[in-house]
């Protein structure tokens, strides 16, 4: 009989090595050709995790005030990892987006918002068939105002999830500081725009996430 064995993050010291040099350094981001680590002054920094990666990444770059957006690793103990290693569960991390925008035309609830209506956060280590540690859903906070917002944007969110049936939201909110973004692979950044077929589950629950919260964050 085959026994479901449920994902759990490795123990100290059980992590992968990983390596002391980044895997790649980025290229231009494939839709709008503008970089991935350089921004303009002023413009704000969020980075969540919300299952695979490649959908998630196009959810956010079609957002209004978006700048760029990335997807790398996040959450772990492995310095450096590749996907290889991520999805053994044995690095600790997170697919992650990282979203660069312009606090002038979005907010970070607005950006919070969209987190949480593209996913289903209460299924833990998981997104519907996707499971494994690196498809947890997280929020990497990159100052107390961030989290502040994350918790409040949590607890409204909650509600509303609670009164259409679901359950608890699994979320973790980690930092700050935030913990260290890696870069994946080139052929996974922007994915989505160059595998227009790829695979691009929805594993949103249907539920809005209420606004007005009356906080504001900048990192």
């Amino acid at each position: 009989m085959w026994i479901f064995k449920r994902p759990e993050m490795p123990k100290a010291g059980d992590a992968l090595p990983g390596r002391a040099e980044p895997i790649t350094k980025p290229p231009p981001h494939f839709v709008n050709g503008r970089s991935l680590v350089d921004y303009p002054d002023g413009f704000e920094v969020a980075e969540v995790a919300l299952g695979c990666f490649w959908g998630e990444e196009k959810t956010f770059w079609n957002v209004p005030g978006v700048w760029v957006t990335a997807v790398g690793y996040q959450g772990g103990a492995t310095p450096n990892p590749t996907y290889r290693e991520v999805r053994t569960g044995k690095t600790g991390h997170a697919e992650s987006v990282r979203l660069v925008y312009d606090p002038s035309l979005i907010d970070y609830v607005t950006v919070l918002k969209t987190f949480w209506e593209s996913h289903d956060p209460t299924q833990g280590m998981r997104q519907g068939n996707d499971v494994g540690t690196q498809y947890r859903s997280a929020i990497f906070v990159r100052s107390e105002a961030q989290r502040v917002a994350a918790e409040a944007s949590l607890h409204a969110y909650q509600e509303q999830l609670t009164a259409a049936g679901f359950g608890t939201i699994t979320t973790d909110i980690v930092g700050p500081p935030a913990p260290e973004f890696y870069f994946a692979e080139d052929y996974h950044q922007q994915y989505l725009a160059k595998n227009p077929r790829g695979y691009c589950p929805d594993h949103s629950t249907g539920v809005a996430c209420p606004t007005g919260l009356g906080i504001t964050a900048t990192s």
